[in-house]
C-alpha cells in the first residue's frame, strides 16, 4: 500500500543506487588519475597536429552536441514551441560522449589527475564529477517511479560539468594558444 507520504521517499530511493555507482565512478577515476604514473605521450591525435587540438576539437563538438541536448530535452519536456523528434536528444548524447572517451583516456592515460595550476585542478575534478554523474544518470534512466526532478538535474549537471571541462580547457587554449587543428 503506497500512501503520499511514502511515495517520494521510495522515488528517492530509486535514486540511490545510481548515485551510489556514480559516486564510486568519480573516485575511481580520480584515484587512478592520481596513482598511475602519467606517460606524457600523446595517445592517437590521428588527424590533428597534437594531443591538445584533438582534445580541444573533440571536447568543443561533444559541447556543441550537449546543446542539441539541451534544447532537445527541452522539447521533449514541451518547454519551448518546437518539437524535436526523441531520437535526436538520445544520438546527439550518444555521440557527444564518444566524443569525450578518447579526451578522457588521453588526460587520464597521459597526464593524470593534476592539482598544481589551479585550472587543470578544476579541470581534473570536473572530468571525474562529468563521468560520475553521467553514470548516475545512465543507470537512473530505465528506472520507473524516479522522482520528476532527477532527470533534469542530472541532466543539468552532466551539461554543466561538459561546460566546465570545456571553459577549462578548449576556451583556455582557443585564447591563450590560438585557433590550431
Amino acid at each position: 500500500m503506497t500512501t503520499a507520504t511514502t511515495t517520494p521517499r521510495r522515488s528517492a530511493a530509486v535514486l540511490l543506487l545510481p548515485l551510489l555507482v556514480g559516486g564510486l565512478v568519480m573516485v575511481a577515476l580520480g584515484v587512478y588519475g592520481k596513482l598511475h604514473t602519467p606517460t606524457g605521450f600523446a595517445v592517437g591525435p590521428a588527424g590533428f597536429s597534437g594531443a591538445l587540438p584533438m582534445k580541444v576539437w573533440l571536447t568543443t563538438g561533444a559541447l556543441v552536441l550537449a546543446v542539441v541536448q539541451v534544447v532537445s530535452a527541452l522539447s521533449m519536456w514541451g518547454k519551448i514551441g518546437i518539437k524535436i523528434p526523441a531520437w535526436v536528444h538520445r544520438w546527439s548524447g550518444r555521440l557527444a560522449f564518444l566524443l569525450t572517451v578518447p579526451v578522457a583516456f588521453h588526460c587520464l592515460y597521459a597526464l593524470g589527475l593534476q592539482y598544481d595550476v589551479p585550472r587543470v585542478m578544476a579541470h581534473s575534478l570536473l572530468g571525474c564529477f562529468f563521468y560520475g554523474v553521467f553514470t548516475a544518470k545512465m543507470l537512473a534512466l530505465p528506472k520507473r517511479g524516479l522522482p520528476g526532478w532527477s532527470l533534469p538535474v542530472l541532466g543539468g549537471l552532466v551539461f554543466t560539468a561538459l561546460v566546465g571541462l570545456w571553459l577549462t580547457s578548449a576556451f583556455w587554449f582557443f585564447t591563450t594558444i590560438g585557433i590550431k587543428v
